[in-house]
């Protein structure tokens, strides 16, 4: 594989595959670290003088131009973690469009393409639509691990016309997941958090097959719940995928893996209210409350659960991490690394949780995550 780290690029044009399929709650985005996980690479980028195009998805569009799928929003919140005063924004892919674009900027700026499933070729892997996005570059690189199982354009295609390399963030999580299943002991634990369900089948199906126990954790375990006729109010939830929850703990029975999902929950109207913030038993959540953490009972099973395991895989935070108080949980958990264990993997950033356990919390970024 060959990676970033060791070419040395300068003063390109490069095309960047990234995952900002972020989760949006009430218009605002309730985990960043799929922005914070392509910053090293863009940093490198923007340091050597690249002009640098952005390839990324968000939503499932099927193909069409819809609005509420735009990712021209990104555009802020990449200027607030760059650093930037400019973030270029292109609403259509089109040769001439790139060219112009490439002309105006200066070297070292970035540009984001409107969301690349606005095109049905790129779920096709069209390879005219792959050729037409090379064609103005002089690399490809990937640091879309989260989606790089899927044979579209953007991922695969492109490939077969540009020098293509892994991203920073792509190479870290393979080397960090090999080392984990190389060091992995039993009875081992796996805690998937994070908000679709939809993002992570893949890694769940597989999971059941090679995990004893398995706490499903974040916004997903809605979906989980809701499959098991559980009120979960107005919280988030993917009503396509109750179904696949039903056939996932099925399967899990089968393979005898444990299921471990909330048994209580912290609640509010709306995630910007934290100040009426309830807990919440799963058998009585009122129709107003939106699920934003688990309580404390269930911060009790899952630390249970821990002292019990040899290996835990962590991929994904219990709540809505980033908004305090909603991070309890999560935190909690964290803090109870001090046992001795094999690895601990972090997939959706939670990067700072190392201020509170900085001596014995195995930090990572290891993103099992979606395979979707």
């Amino acid at each position: 594989m060959k990676e970033l780290r060791d070419l040395d690029c300068k003063n390109k044009k490069i095309i960047v595959r990234v995952d900002l399929n972020v989760p949006v709650l009430e218009g605002t985005i309730t985990d960043h670290s799929r922005i914070h996980a392509i910053l090293p690479t863009l940093e490198k980028l923007i340091k050597n003088k690249n002009k640098v195009f952005l390839i990324a998805h968000f939503g499932r569009p099927k193909g069409e131009v819809i609005k509420k799928y735009s990712i021209e929003f990104l555009c802020s919140e990449l200027k607030k973690f760059l650093n930037l005063n400019t973030i270029h924004f292109l609403a259509n892919c089109e040769k001439k469009i790139f060219e112009t674009k490439i002309a105006e900027m200066d070297m070292g700026e970035i540009c984001l393409l409107e969301n690349i499933r606005f095109n049905a070729e790129e779920e096709k892997n069209d390879l005219n639509f792959s050729k037409l996005l090379a064609s103005s570059f002089d690399i490809y690189i990937n640091d879309a691990f989260s989606a790089s199982h899927r044979n579209h354009a953007s991922i695969v295609g492109i490939t077969k016309y540009l020098p293509s390399y892994a991203g920073l963030s792509f190479s870290k999580e393979i080397e960090n997941l090999d080392k984990f299943l190389e060091n992995s002991n039993k009875p081992n634990l796996a805690i998937i958090g994070g908000s679709k369900v939809s993002t992570k089948i893949k890694v769940l199906e597989n999971i059941v097959e090679i995990f004893d126990s398995l706490v499903i954790g974040g916004a997903m375990a809605n979906t989980f719940l809701l499959s098991n006729d559980y009120n979960v109010g107005s919280s988030l939830v993917e009503s396509d995928f109750i179904e696949l929850s039903k056939k996932i703990q099925k399967k899990a029975e089968s393979k005898n893996c444990k299921i471990l999902l909330p048994i209580d929950t912290v609640c509010s109207k709306t995630i910007e209210d934290r100040v009426n913030v309830k807990t919440y038993s799963i058998n009585n959540i009122p129709n107003d409350q939106m699920i934003l953490d688990v309580g404390e009972q269930t911060t009790k099973l899952i630390s249970d659960e821990i002292l019990k395991s040899k290996s835990i895989l962590w991929n994904g935070p219990l709540g809505a991490f980033e908004y305090s108080p909603f991070d309890k949980s999560t935190i909690s958990i964290a803090n109870k690394f001090e046992i001795p264990i094999s690895y601990v993997g972090l997939g959706e950033s939670i990067e700072d949780l190392v201020t509170f356990n900085s001596q014995n919390f195995a930090r990572s970024i290891l993103n099992l995550e979606e395979q979707k």
